[in-house]
């Protein structure tokens, strides 16, 4: 059976975030000091997390799932996630290119500690990684992330490309007067990789609230930058995808754009997220959740689990409304709720 939402978006994307601790600090993320973590009692168990994706898969047809954190490899054991959510198949009968195979997976990672279980994950049934790079100076890395950690990325992303991983893309947050010079530093960096950048915008979820639209540099402004140096055509509707794509003319590959304040595309929305303490959200930006650890952990059936995501995403939302007044900020910031 398909989930369709109020507004008649199909439920087909479902993201997991399996922990709220990072080790990065990143400015528009989270703060230097201070973060309470979530006590591991509250955190989903690899099983919790395995049976409502299962859920989501049996009964929704959902054909794509995508971890996230904090930073998911800093959760103990993390290929043994992979080994169990690879395993899940997409309903025969289901409406969708993937019907009878595997789901979807996917990963995003600051990639940090990648290069120590590329491998593993790879071996486990992982395909897809998506890993942040903002930057490509060290100074900056550090001030940005709060952590020297720039080499270990750039080793975490070329240990994906030999691992063989397929897609790898490079998420990069764009913030004027931070790192919008380096837009074509990163856009090359990509391209002599062999791997797609995408820009994202910068968007009203970091820990400290200080987030100013001034800040966001959009994708109109990204894209005409990077043309004047890598002439760009604009690759046909992402349909239900977040970044829209162009490709460079020269042959060298593709670049994406989030334009998740600019541009936003929540009228062709298809994703539901699922919180590491297991409340479901149907929205990055939503202020409501339905708490799936209550029925997880008191005895709740499998079909009641069902009626309770179906009527979550029945109160989902035609969209965020960033930047106007209507506009209310989640009370979690971005690593709470999960990328």
């Amino acid at each position: 059976m398909e989930l369709i939402d109020p507004f008649g978006r199909t439920v087909r994307d479902l993201r997991i975030s399996i922990t709220d601790r990072c080790n990065f600090r990143c400015t528009y993320c989270m703060p230097a000091e201070g973060m309470k973590w979530l006590p591991r009692e509250e955190v989903l168990t690899y099983e919790e997390l395995h049976r409502v994706a299962s859920i989501c898969v049996s009964h929704f047809d959902v054909d794509g799932i995508r971890l996230t954190g904090g930073e998911p490899t800093m959760r103990a054991h993390f290929p043994v996630l992979i080994n169990k959510l690879s395993a899940l198949q997409v309903p025969a009968a289901a409406n969708s290119p993937r019907a009878g195979k595997p789901i979807d997976l996917a990963v995003t990672t600051n990639g940090a500690t990648l290069r120590l279980i590329a491998q593993e994950l790879h071996e486990s049934g992982l395909r897809r990684i998506n890993i942040s790079l903002d930057t490509l100076k060290k100074q900056r890395f550090l001030e940005m992330t709060r952590r020297d950690e720039l080499e270990h990325v750039l080793d975490g992303i070329d240990a994906a490309i030999a691992t063989g991983f397929s897609p790898v893309k490079i998420n990069v947050v764009v913030q004027r007067g931070v790192n919008d010079d380096e837009i074509v530093d990163l856009a090359t960096f990509g391209r002599n990789k062999g791997v797609e950048v995408r820009f994202i915008e910068y968007m009203p979820l970091d820990a400290d609230g200080t987030w100013q639209n001034n800040q966001v540099v959009g994708q109109d402004e990204i894209v005409e930058t990077i043309s004047k140096v890598y002439p760009l055509e604009l690759v046909p509707a992402r349909g239900a995808a977040p970044a829209d794509r162009w490709r460079y003319l020269d042959g060298m590959g593709t670049v994406g754009v989030i334009p998740s304040v600019t541009k936003p595309f929540c009228g062709d929305c298809d994703r539901v997220r699922l919180t590491a303490d297991g409340q479901f959200r149907t929205c990055l930006f939503s202020t409501t959740e339905f708490d799936l650890r209550k029925l997880l952990r008191n005895g709740a059936s499998d079909d009641d689990i069902a009626e309770e995501i179906k009527r979550a995403v029945g109160t989902k939302w035609a969209g965020h409304n960033i930047g106007n007044v209507t506009f209310v900020r989640p009370r979690r910031s971005m690593s709470q709720i999960g990328g």
